[in-house]
């Protein structure tokens, strides 16, 4: 039996951040827990934290919620939150009407299908998502999870290829199951595990800031060119995976999933693109994809394909493999479940009948040009970058990338907390931005504003 002290003796040291996001051990959180917070919500969080296997990013919980509706998160004490964060499952707005009325609609019928049978709001979903992905991908398989869909799309890669290597990117994240942090190069997720799946080689994401290949004002693709030289060496490797545009947000050059594609045609190696936070509609086209002009072999989505209501996610793949019938890539039990998949119908019509597509793009150029005037007015606002409802602001002291405001970008958050906004950081020092794609003008107007408070109350101190 292992103690207390030496479980604690033997984990990895923590940082009070991560790629992903702070993971709540900060002096800021813990002002927020005793100025923010009545003492009966404490005595609850203390009663999660006394149930729950405590983990970094999770535990202590920030905070008690009640209600979810819209743009908006309710604490149990009545207080209301611009939700700029919302695990990226809030796409449509929580609660939305008509994805309610699906599921309770499904409830009263067929609330689970059992294996080995079909049900029509699965085939359904199915053939809705099928009609709007991109030319080419015309299967798919659901699951309970984005981490299981990456799961069911690395074991198609290797039936569908007979090799096992990958090539994927530092700082990538793909879920939390052993093979999915395999694969995905997030130190919060992959230190102290023991050994990963074998054949996962690594290499660097297209990021300008911190870029290896010293791509600092422009960006050279040299990135995209060292995964063609990787490729070529291995010469065994069944598929590339990366996230279209990552969550942080970090946006490749237009040409360089092109020059990705090629090169895996050239050496035979799949792509497999992880949409999982950022699918369905919130770059302001309704795949991220579709800003690049291509098709990966393997799509992976996630998150609000649910409607912020049931977890759903999906891998979608291009007819040629369609060839692997004798084994089982998934067969998860509520891989077809009718309430999840009626969930996931209803979200792609409400998408589709009020034009959120269109609304993410439109707010999302207003946002940007209203942010890229905050490195004038605040002297912590180093960059601003976004696509459509994607957005990130990174704080930095003199304008320098070598030195993150880590410690200040805590406190931005913590001050537009209290005036209502929620958001998450992540690498500690980016403020990132992703309200459902449904948000309104004046919620984008009010959020601005808290911001620009928040940073000057920070500049300020």
């Amino acid at each position: 039996m292992i103690s207390s002290e030496d479980a604690s003796s033997k984990s990895p040291p923590i940082r009070s951040w991560s790629h992903e996001g702070d993971v709540n051990t900060t002096s800021a959180r813990e002002r927020w827990h005793w100025e923010s917070i009545s003492e009966s919500t404490r005595q609850r969080l203390a009663e999660d934290e006394r149930y729950f296997l405590h983990q970094s990013l999770s535990t202590p919980c920030l905070n008690l919620l009640v209600e979810a509706e819209g743009s908006y998160v309710t604490d149990v004490e009545g207080r209301r939150y611009l939700d700029f964060h919302g695990n990226n499952v809030h796409q449509i707005g929580f609660r939305h009407p008509h994805v309610v009325e699906a599921v309770k609609r499904q409830l009263d019928t067929l609330p689970f299908c059992t294996r080995r049978y079909a049900n029509e709001p699965a085939i359904g979903f199915a053939k809705k998502l099928i009609e709007v992905a991109p030319v080419g991908l015309s299967r798919v398989l659901f699951a309970p999870a984005g981490t299981v869909a990456m799961s069911m799309a690395l074991k198609l890669a290797r039936l569908a290829t007979g090799k096992f290597k990958t090539v994927s990117m530092w700082d990538a994240f793909h879920g939390a199951t052993l093979d999915s942090i395999s694969v995905g190069g997030e130190t919060q997720f992959r230190q102290g595990v023991g050994p990963l799946l074998p054949g996962t080689e690594h290499v660097p994401p297209c990021e300008i800031r911190g870029c290896p290949f010293r791509c600092e004002k422009a960006c050279s693709l040299a990135c995209a060119d060292y995964i063609e030289y990787v490729l070529e060496r291995e010469g065994d490797v069944a598929a590339v995976i990366g996230e279209t545009i990552r969550c942080t947000p970090s946006i490749p050059p237009f040409d360089y999933w092109k020059k990705v594609r090629a090169a895996c045609d050239k050496h035979g190696a799949l792509l497999i693109l992880d949409e999982i936070p950022i699918g369905l509609g919130r770059s302001g086209k309704l795949f991220a994809l579709e800003h690049y002009g291509i098709t990966p072999d393997l799509l992976v989505l996630g998150k609000g394909l649910g409607g912020g209501i049931m977890p759903m996610a999906a891998v979608l793949a291009t007819e040629r493999f369609n060839v692997v019938g004798p084994s089982s890539i998934g067969h998860f039990t509520h891989e077809k479940n009718p309430i999840a998949c009626a969930a996931g119908l209803a979200t792609l019509e409400v998408i589709e009948r009020e034009n959120l597509v269109e609304n993410a793009r439109r707010l999302g150029e207003r946002a940007l040009v209203e942010f890229s005037l905050f490195p004038e007015r605040h002297r912590l606002v180093g960059a601003v970058r976004g696509l459509g409802l994607l957005m990130g602001i990174e704080l930095m002291h003199e304008r320098n990338p070598l030195r993150p405001a880590r410690d200040e970008a805590t406190e931005v958050m913590y001050a537009a907390l209290r005036r209502g906004l929620n958001f998450k950081l992540t690498r500690g020092n980016m403020l990132t931005l992703t309200p459902p794609i449904s948000l309104s003008d004046a919620e984008l107007t009010r959020a601005i504003g808290i911001l620009d408070a928040a940073l000057t109350e920070v500049e300020n101190y």
